[in-house]
């Protein structure tokens, strides 16, 4: 398990180092532009660490379905080799899946305008500086396979966990149940917030679609799940979650004890 999540750890800091360090480089200087080369190249690594990232949850999700619903097997099923060929697997997919798309996207005729109202080169908005119909239609097909490749991986993690479920309500302990749930629990909310917002950003009607919505939609779904991730996972630790109610509780005891100050009016 903690094999995977060094992975995912790695995954999530390249999400991340993809898209902020060029936005935070053009507020500083204050600036709006980027090579067309730049451009490309955000857009593949982008592709290729998020379709890494989903791919490698689903394998963790097989992981989490070995270790409970067949642990005297699991050293069999999944040994160190095993874990490493599913994790360069995870990583090794990615790259045809973002060269795909990448090459897809840069073979459009844009002969429209040459900005897009995004703080980083998306697929979704270059689509939109398109002027070709056929080329849109061509590009629409790629995407519409991404998502049976997706979903077919939703369905994937959606039956392990139907699994995993069914042999956690049959542990006679509560224990039993605490110790699989507290496993299983930060794998499913990793997924069903990195899904639910990738969902929402490419699915979303167009009548809900404008400049403002789209900017907080894609910090949603390319920020937030890398940053939360970490969070989330470091919440199993014992340590970390005292560590964290004492500083809760000393911020608050500070904010109750500090001097009050009072106005009094002429």
């Amino acid at each position: 398990m903690y094999f995977f999540l060094l992975n995912l750890a790695l995954l999530d800091l390249g999400c991340i180092s993809t898209t902020l360090p060029k936005s935070m480089a053009n507020a500083l200087w204050d600036t709006r532009s980027i090579s067309y080369a730049g451009c490309a190249a955000q857009v593949f690594f982008l592709l290729f660490l998020f379709s890494s990232e989903y791919f490698l949850l689903t394998v963790m999700s097989y992981d989490r379905y070995v270790a409970i619903c067949k642990p005297l097997h699991y050293g069999i099923l999944l040994g160190s080799r095993a874990c490493v060929t599913m994790a360069a697997a995870a990583w090794g997919t990615g790259v045809p899946h973002a060269l795909l798309h990448t090459v897809n996207t840069f073979s459009i005729r844009l002969c429209q305008r040459n900005s897009m109202d995004q703080f980083f080169c998306e697929m979704a908005q270059i689509f939109k500086l398109s002027c070709s119909q056929s080329d849109y239609l061509r590009a629409s097909g790629i995407i519409y396979f991404s998502i049976c490749l997706t979903f077919g991986c939703f369905v994937f993690i959606v039956l392990s966990y139907v699994q995993i479920f069914r042999a956690v309500l049959r542990m006679p302990s509560e224990q039993g149940w605490y110790k699989a749930f507290s496993t299983c629990l930060p794998h499913l909310t990793v997924v069903s917030l990195f899904v639910s917002t990738l969902l929402f950003a490419h699915l979303k009607p167009p009548s809900l679609s404008s400049p403002s919505l789209d900017l907080v939609v894609a910090v949603l779904y390319s920020v937030v799940p890398p940053a939360v991730n970490p969070l989330i996972y470091s919440m199993r630790n014992q340590e970390l979650k005292d560590a964290l109610w004492k500083l809760i509780t000393r911020c608050v005891s500070d904010a109750v004890n500090c001097p009050s100050f009072s106005i009094n009016s002429l």
